[in-house]
């Protein structure tokens, strides 16, 4: 199933790196009471995820609390390892919380997988940003775009709130 507007989010681990190493992250824990934004993307340090995706969504952070934000979330198929590295390289942590969907479970759930054979890309996310409300969609912008991210950038996603 893929999720659309007025949909309720499903609850799924996801993992974080905390201070004693990985934690679980429960995604209905997370979304229920809150405003948060999620974007997905296929893949940390990937070129336009590093050069373009995340650095939209540091662009408007301060756009997104003003709207009422409580969290800006980013998700992909990957190693809390992985994404905690990436979070601090990109320097948008603190600011951007990155959790990771090993195994793709929450990706598949939310109907947001794909694969790329000839890239070694199994079940990565696709490009998305949505906004939820107490875990209800009331945003999904997703769709073809370029490496600009202008549908799932964080400028769009403002506009959209």
């Amino acid at each position: 199933m893929t999720i659309s507007v007025g949909d309720k989010l499903p609850g799924g681990k996801v993992l974080r790196m905390g201070e004693n190493g990985a934690e679980a992250v429960d995604m209905e824990t997370k979304l229920k009471g809150r405003k948060v934004v999620i974007f997905g993307l296929p893949g940390a340090f990937t070129g336009t995820c590093t050069t373009s995706h995340v650095p939209s969504f540091l662009r408007v952070m301060d756009k997104l609390k003003a709207k009422g934000v409580d969290e800006v979330i980013c998700l992909a198929v990957n190693d809390p390892f992985v994404m905690k590295a990436w979070g601090e390289a990109t320097g948008a942590t603190p600011g951007i919380t990155f959790l990771a969907d090993g195994d793709a479970s929450y990706t598949k759930a939310i109907g947001q997988a794909f694969t790329v054979p000839h890239l070694a890309f199994f079940d990565r996310s696709k490009r998305y940003a949505l906004y939820a409300v107490d875990g209800v969609v009331q945003v999904l912008n997703q769709g073809q775009e370029t490496s600009a991210c202008e549908i799932s950038g964080g400028e769009a996603m403002v506009a959209a709130i």
